[in-house]
Parts: structure tokens; sequence; C-alpha cells
């Protein structure tokens, strides 16, 4: 059993690095605002974040702004498919980094931890995705339909990890379960320790298991 470091807690009260590695200066204006959006958005909230915050600190007109996305709705979905892109970059590599399919879902806790932590991705503010369908789902059923093709593809990710077996696929959608529910705690806990203690607890069985 891997005995996890302590979280540094002071990530969650930062937003995420402000696309980190890329001078938003030297983007194209659509980009300036989607990078924006992404910061914004993960940081203090779909509803939070207003159109003209966006546009203020992109350095667009609202003209331009509406050029290149007609809606809210439509800039929150876009935000949503950088999200997504981005943080399976991440995961995927940050799996591999930790053991990948030798360590099987051994890898889990120290990939989330590196999230938690603020070492991967910037700040933590729990799921961009499940952070969206509990503020706009009902209003945006794009949202949904977002977010459950990001959790299949997480879930995928985590399948590759495990051995082959008859149960191979309900046990990565059992583990992308407890993944989803570590990161929830981790977002409102005071000691997001305690989350990465329980997945590794559920690591440890199935390991035990095997």
């Amino acid at each position: 059993m891997r005995i996890l470091a302590d979280v540094d807690k002071s990530v969650y009260s930062e937003g995420m690095n402000k696309s980190p590695g890329v001078n938003i200066n030297d983007l194209s204006a659509r980009e300036r605002i989607l990078r924006t959006a992404h910061d914004l958005f993960y940081a203090e909230g779909l509803r939070a974040t207003g159109i003209d915050r966006v546009i203020a600190e992109a350095g667009v007109t609202k003209v331009t702004f509406y050029r290149h996305f007609p809606s809210k709705n439509d800039l929150i979905l876009a935000y949503l498919n950088l999200r997504h892109e981005q943080w399976m970059k991440w995961f995927t590599e940050a799996l591999e980094r930790h053991g990948g399919a030798s360590k099987g879902a051994q890898a889990l806790p120290p990939v989330m931890e590196e999230w938690f932590s603020g070492k991967g991705l910037g700040g933590f503010r729990g799921c961009a995705f499940l952070n969206g369908v509990s503020e706009m789902g009902p209003a945006i059923p794009a949202v949904v339909e977002a977010t459950r093709r990001h959790k299949q593809q997480m879930t995928d990710a985590i399948e590759v990890l495990l051995p082959k077996s008859r149960l191979r696929r309900r046990t990565a959608e059992a583990l992308a379960t407890a993944v989803d529910g570590a990161i929830v705690q981790a977002q409102y806990s005071d000691d997001p320790a305690l989350a990465l203690r329980a997945l590794q607890f559920i690591a440890d069985q199935l390991n035990d298991k095997a």
C-alpha cells in the first residue's frame, strides 16, 4: 500500500494557472476569448462569470466576441470541449507516469493526488463537467451530454489499466465512480487526503483480489 503525501490545501483557494506555457497576447482573438473563458469559468463558475468580464479580460470588442461566439451557451460548450482535451491529455499522460497498466488501479490515487495538489492542470476546483452540470445542466442539455462523453472517455482510460477479464468494463466503471466521488470530496473537504485514502483503499482491495 502506498502512503499518500499530504496535499497542499493552498491550491483550493487558487484559480487555474493562466494558460501555462502560452502567451495569450500571441493568440488569435477567438483563442484569447476561449482561454480567458476557460480560466474564469473554471475558477469562478459558469453563472458567476459574465460575458462582459470575459470580453474585458480577453481584450476584445463585443463585436469580435459575438462574431466568434453568438451566445454564452456557445462559449460554455467550447470551454468544455477545450477542458476535455486538456484534462484527458493530462490524465492519460499522468496514468503512464504513475505506472500505467503495470500498476493497474494503483496508478489512480497518485494521479489524483497530482491534480488535487495543483501539480497537474494548475489550481484544483473540482471537475469542470460535474460543476457545469450542477450549474447549468437543466438549462443547457448539451452540457449534460458533454459530461457523459467526458466521463465515458475517462472510464475508457481507466479500463486500459486493468487486466482483461469478463468484469473488466464493470470494474472500470466502478473505479470511475470512485474517482468522481474522490473529486467531489476533495473539492468540499478541508482535507483532500481523506478522499485519496478512500481511493487508495479501493485500489488496494482490487489488488488483493487480483
